[in-house]
């Protein structure tokens, strides 16, 4: 539902990915990270939240969650995981997609350089999302 809304609406479009954990995630989707300043990176989103929607699925390589700042906070922020597994966070992130085509992509964001906060010291943005049923 709401990935698949605001991608179809441009939402994520010229987002950039505001946070990268090497061997663990990428997270993106906040409409905050289209300036150059980076102290609001991360804080941002759509305009609401929503309630989480746990499922049984594993967070593991590839998967698609909603990032958020504790229970029912989910909104337009969203990480993919680039760890083969992440049991601490099962159950936590609403669990909604896999990366099908591109891991490679994912795996060389996953390798730019950081600061000491996780933000990515060179721009890496949003230009498209695809989405496949």
């Amino acid at each position: 539902g709401n990935f698949i809304k605001l991608s179809e609406e441009g939402f994520y479009e010229e987002v950039k990915f505001h946070r990268i954990i090497s061997g663990f995630m990428i997270q993106g989707g906040d409409p905050n990270s289209k300036d150059e300043n980076w102290d609001d990176d991360g804080k941002g989103g759509p305009g609401y939240s929503f309630r989480d929607e746990v499922s049984q699925h594993k967070l593991v390589k590839g998967s698609l969650a909603m990032a958020n700042a504790g229970k029912d906070t989910n909104g337009s922020q969203f990480f993919i995981v680039t760890a083969q597994s992440t049991p601490h966070l099962d159950g936590k992130h609403t669990n909604f997609g896999e990366v099908i085509e591109g891991m490679d992509i994912v795996e060389k964001i996953e390798k730019v350089r950081i600061n000491d906060k996780d933000h990515p010291t060179q721009d890496v943005v949003i230009k498209e999302i695809e989405l496949e049923k």
